[in-house]
């Protein structure tokens, strides 16, 4: 368990005001003390995450957030984490507190919810300290127009209907967990073109890779690995042309032109567009990115924070595809990890990674951020094979 990749982890964040019981909700579920509990309001100063396994839903991480009613300048820093962490998970446990008075602040964040299409387990929680806690949750629901049941940390009351609620709601969510689609099917043989350069950390063979090869064995695949200098010698020794290649977006070219006919091909990058994002947007994008003019803004984002190494894709390889393509006068710009412009509007397009290290809800909230804000928006294998002239020959 400890040993799954995080993004690849289902996230779920604990919402509600400051001193609701929220750390204490994490520590029940979690069977162990993850967060500082504390009955002074403010305690929790940053979202505290925590790998999990949970009944009916498996390898999960929750998160533990500020309240969203801190202020002063240090908690509207807190309540902007907590905002950015509602953004990229994949349910909410919405724990109220009190009565239902002004409830304007719990309106608002539902319907920021509703907006990212997050699913909400509303609950009234510290059922032990109150007698009326029946009346109370029902109030709670009528204000909210949503079911609100009550929780205890301290007693258990109502943290095994919590644990049902959020495996329903699990069973629901609509994943993409086939990365390979439609591309490959049982007995298929499949080449993976790898390169180990700078990138690829000593020992092990990077997230998508690991994923994608995952995978093709859970369908029953024959996969073969190889570097792409090793890739011609591959090919030859093969009795029958494999049913599909997948490279790394770097050798596109390469190996596209090795690629033989009635082979398919795409790349790591092309996959995790579908299985993280939203491909038909991409593709538009990709469209956008092939007449783009001499002067235009480009935005490349990155979901894992890294030190550049040489040739380094998103931030050498790709300016310098942009740049041979467009001219000197092109303006790029490059964040990474969960830094992203609020304000878009400056940008001609947006490239975006291949986003391993993140949700599909998570790059789900981009796109829908570009698309707020008519900002067109693609990914790095796409971009690459659009900017080579090669898209055509790519399966998605």
């Amino acid at each position: 368990m400890t040993k799954i990749a995080r993004s690849n982890r289902y996230h779920i964040a604990v919402f509600g005001r400051r001193n609701a019981g929220k750390s204490s909700l994490l520590n029940a579920l979690a069977g162990q003390d993850v967060s500082i509990v504390s009955d002074v309001p403010g305690t929790t100063t940053d979202v505290v995450w925590k790998n999990i396994e949970l009944p009916g839903i498996g390898a999960a991480v929750i998160g533990d957030t500020a309240g969203y009613d801190d202020d002063g300048e240090l908690g509207l820093m807190r309540v902007e984490r907590t905002r950015r962490a509602a953004g990229r998970i994949d349910m909410a446990l919405f724990l109220l507190s009190g009565t239902p008075e002004d409830i304007s602040a719990e309106i608002e964040w539902r319907e920021m919810f509703a907006k990212a299409d997050v699913p909400v387990i509303f609950m009234l929680g510290k059922c032990d300290e109150e007698r009326s806690i029946g009346a109370l949750c029902s109030a709670w629901s009528e204000r909210l127009g949503r079911e609100v049941f009550p929780v205890s940390s301290k007693d258990g009351c109502g943290v095994s209907l919590l644990l049902e609620k959020m495996a329903e709601v699990y069973k629901k969510d609509d994943n993409i967990d086939d990365i390979t689609y439609t591309l490959a099917k049982k007995g298929d043989l499949v080449v993976l073109v790898m390169p180990q350069d700078a990138q690829a950390p000593k020992g092990r063979l990077i997230q998508p890779q690991v994923a994608t090869l995952r995978n093709l064995l859970d369908k029953h695949c024959l996969p073969l690995c190889c570097a792409p200098e090793e890739l011609p010698k591959l090919l030859a020794s093969l009795a029958e042309t494999p049913a599909l290649i997948i490279t790394d977006s770097q050798v596109f070219s390469q190996v596209q032109a090795l690629t033989p006919e009635g082979c398919k091909l795409t790349s790591f990058s092309v996959l995790m567009a579908r299985h993280k994002g939203d491909i038909d947007t991409f593709r538009i994008g990709a469209d956008v990115l092939r007449n783009l003019k001499p002067d235009a803004r480009v935005l490349i984002a990155e979901a894992c924070s890294h030190i550049p190494q040489n040739e380094d894709i998103g931030r050498v390889k790709l300016p310098r595809l942009l740049r041979k393509k467009f001219g000197e006068e092109l303006t790029i710009e490059i964040v990474s990890g969960h830094d992203f412009p609020d304000d878009l509007s400056s940008y001609d397009v947006i490239i975006h990674c291949g986003a391993c290290m993140f949700t599909r809800r998570h790059v789900l909230s981009r796109i829908r951020m570009a698309k707020a804000q008519d900002v067109p928006i693609t990914n790095y294998g796409i971009a690459i094979a659009a900017l080579t002239g090669i898209l055509d020959r790519v399966e998605m």
